[in-house]
């Protein structure tokens, strides 16, 4: 499978195959590239309605160009400092950015929750995102709100340090994650509510019946699965707090 960054002839590729209704994977395998590729590069440029070739192009050298004009010596000389290939690091940062936004995050969020995964610091302040994503402080700011809001990140301010350091943690992740079975599982009270409401042995409320049994089991299996995989994968962190049962899960 072929690496290195695309050709403009590459792009025009891309770019039939989008006008012949081919999915990411196809063009993907005619091109010999990694379906992550062609998903960054259409996501990037327009959308799958939108891209044209000789403008992803332009864009592409664009961005190239500011960032070797705007990366301060340190970030340059990443590679000398940890072996590290910058370029990978860049390109596998927006290949995890793509996922995010795909599976609904906005961008911006997407962008500074990829930052923080792959951050070896153990957490970053508002400033070191700013610099690292060449973005503005309220969008750091605003992004931060919205991660924090969902779970996904916390924040921290040590007694000896003035300024608050942003993580993403294995906690983090297992919490995210205890939040999202409780979303599943109040979907699965309110359709049972509807039951009632609707008439039992209606259409409807057999419909509703099915979505509360599935949201129900899906939420109670994600709840064990994440209990196992924390007491299996990771040390727990002794904070003094109950874990939550799947009973739990039908409080909120």
């Amino acid at each position: 499978m072929s690496g290195g960054r695309l050709t403009q002839q590459e792009r025009q590729q891309i770019a039939v195959g989008l006008a012949d209704g081919l999915a990411y994977a196809q063009i993907a395998r005619r091109l010999d590239r990694p379906t992550s590729t062609i998903t960054r590069e259409v996501m990037r440029n327009g959308g799958p309605t939108s891209y044209r070739a000789d403008l992803a192009h332009r864009a592409t050298e664009r961005r190239a160009h500011r960032r070797r004009q705007s990366l301060p010596p340190q970030r340059r000389a990443t590679a000398q400092d940890n072996g590290r290939d910058d370029e990978a690091v860049r390109e596998y940062e927006e290949s995890f950015t793509t996922l995010f936004m795909q599976q609904g995050l906005p961008k911006m969020m997407a962008r500074v929750l990829t930052c923080l995964l792959v951050a070896d610091a153990g957490g970053l302040t508002a400033a070191d995102l700013v610099q690292h994503l060449q973005i503005s402080p309220a969008s750091v700011s605003k992004a931060i709100s919205f991660l924090e809001d969902q779970g996904l990140i916390r924040r921290e301010r040590r007694e000896d340090r003035r300024r608050e350091r942003y993580f993403v943690d294995d906690d983090v992740w297992y919490q995210s994650t205890i939040a999202s079975a409780r979303g599943t599982a109040q979907i699965a009270e309110i359709a049972r509510q509807g039951v009632g409401i609707l008439g039992h042995g209606t259409a409807a409320a057999t419909r509703l019946e099915n979505i509360a049994r599935f949201s129900d089991f899906i939420s109670e299996t994600i709840l064990r699965a994440a209990q196992q995989a924390r007491d299996v994968l990771h040390t727990k962190p002794e904070t003094g707090t109950a874990e939550p049962s799947p009973g739990d899960l039908r409080r909120d």
